[in-house]
């Protein structure tokens, strides 16, 4: 007997909307005061931060595509999903408890660590969970309860650095707790799937292995199709200008955006972005996902050429909404397309091939982006993403505009 729905929606696609809601309230209570705390409390350059934030990403991407192939290749979703949210967070006490940039390095590497685990399976979960009709609505849902999260986290430390004033460590020590939370709902309330999709063959599985080549080669082998290679890579290249989202908060700051009010524009971005996704999922299902992805690469364009040219505090928080409008017109609708367009049977490797290649690109995108801040200034950070974004729109375009010209001369 099938479980019954909760608020329309199948019982894991709701508790992993659960968990990740709960990891990002707690994530999100650090991660806009990082880079505050490294610039104003250690004194780090824009440089090192970017350096700190390319090795985190690069980090979790690297582990993504070996996540997602180890699930595929034993059949389990779920215990990596408590492995990736537990490693992430145990790592809080590092960074309460550091002293210098190498500390926070090493507290962001871990808890990046933990999210390479989680990921792909997570994402599998959610898409073998769902009809494939449905797929948007459920990654809109799952994205808007994890940006829901980020904007809990934020209030959240708020409120906490107007009680006890400039007590980062505090807000740190006390992010645990919704770590735990997620971990605890993982653990009760998730279910793993017996369904053929969440299976390799044992034919499939030794045969790949006899093969002696490595993960990510062998999920090339996969039978993907040039679709998802054309849109991987297409995504990646837009990665590559996509630098971390730390060099907004410190454009903000250098604006003249008071360090306290940090947490409640990102607060702000977060809601946007959470209210955002949903809608935009359910609108994907209807008028197709390409458009609203290309509607967003474009937008990304325009929203980092303003952040390249602002120089007011209206405009920093202006263009943080309309940021958290881009992040809800692609993060969730990526996810929902690739559904459509990964082997059943390779669907966790699929996702981690897509995570590791567009995470790895924001390992060089956000070093060159603190390189380019601290020689030319913070525009020509931004001026790069632009250029990358507009290019990244047009490959798009180009790419399935043709595919969609080519299957309408075959079906005339």
């Amino acid at each position: 007997m099938p479980d019954k729905k909760i608020i329309g929606l199948e019982r894991n696609v709701f508790f992993t909307g659960l968990v990740s809601f709960f990891m990002d309230m707690s994530s999100e209570m650090i991660y806009p005061l990082v880079p505050i705390f490294l610039s104003s409390v250690l004194g780090v350059n824009k440089s090192v931060i970017g350096f700190i934030e390319g090795i985190a990403e690069s980090t979790a991407s690297l582990l993504k595509v070996f996540s997602g192939w180890f699930s595929d290749r034993i059949g389990k979703r779920k215990i990596l999903l408590i492995v990736g949210y537990g490693i992430s967070t145990l790592s809080r006490p590092i960074i309460a408890l550091s002293t210098l940039w190498g500390h926070v390095l090493a507290f962001r590497f871990t808890d990046r660590f933990g999210k390479g685990i989680r990921g792909a399976p997570r994402d599998a979960i959610i898409a073998e969970s769902t009809p494939y009709k449905d797929l948007g609505r459920s990654f809109g849902f799952h994205r808007g309860m994890d940006t829901l999260g980020g904007v809990a986290g934020p209030a959240v430390a708020f409120l906490l650095l107007s009680l006890f004033t400039g007590n980062y460590r505090l807000v740190f020590w006390l992010s645990m707790i919704p770590g735990i939370i997620a971990v605890l709902i993982i653990v009760f309330f998730i279910k793993e799937q017996k369904t053929k999709r969440a299976e390799i063959q044992e034919s499939d599985a030794s045969e790949l292995l006899a093969s002696g080549e490595s993960p990510r080669r062998l999920a090339f082998r996969a039978n993907f199709d040039w679709r998802f290679k054309a849109f991987v890579a297409i995504a990646t290249l837009f990665a590559i200008g996509n630098s971390s989202d730390v060099f907004l908060i410190l454009k903000a700051t250098d604006t003249g955006v008071k360090e306290t009010q940090i947490p409640i524009i990102y607060l702000c971005f977060n809601l946007v972005y959470a209210l955002t996704a949903i809608p935009a999922g359910i609108l994907s299902d209807r008028i197709g996902r390409k458009r609203i992805i290309l509607a967003g690469f474009i937008l990304f364009g325009f929203i980092y050429w303003g952040f390249a040219s602002a120089s007011e505090q209206k405009h920093i928080w202006g263009l943080f909404l309309l940021y958290g409008v881009f992040m809800g017109l692609t993060e969730g609708i990526q996810k929902a397309y690739l559904g459509t367009i990964i082997p059943d049977k390779f669907r966790a490797t699929g996702y981690g091939i897509f995570n590791t290649f567009t995470g790895l690109a924001i390992f060089p995108a956000s070093v060159v982006g603190g390189w380019l801040w601290d020689k030319y200034g913070s525009h020509a950070t931004f001026y790069y993403g632009t250029a990358t974004a507009f290019v990244s729109a047009f490959l798009f375009l180009v790419v399935f505009g043709i595919d969609k010209l080519r299957k309408k001369r075959v079906s005339d």
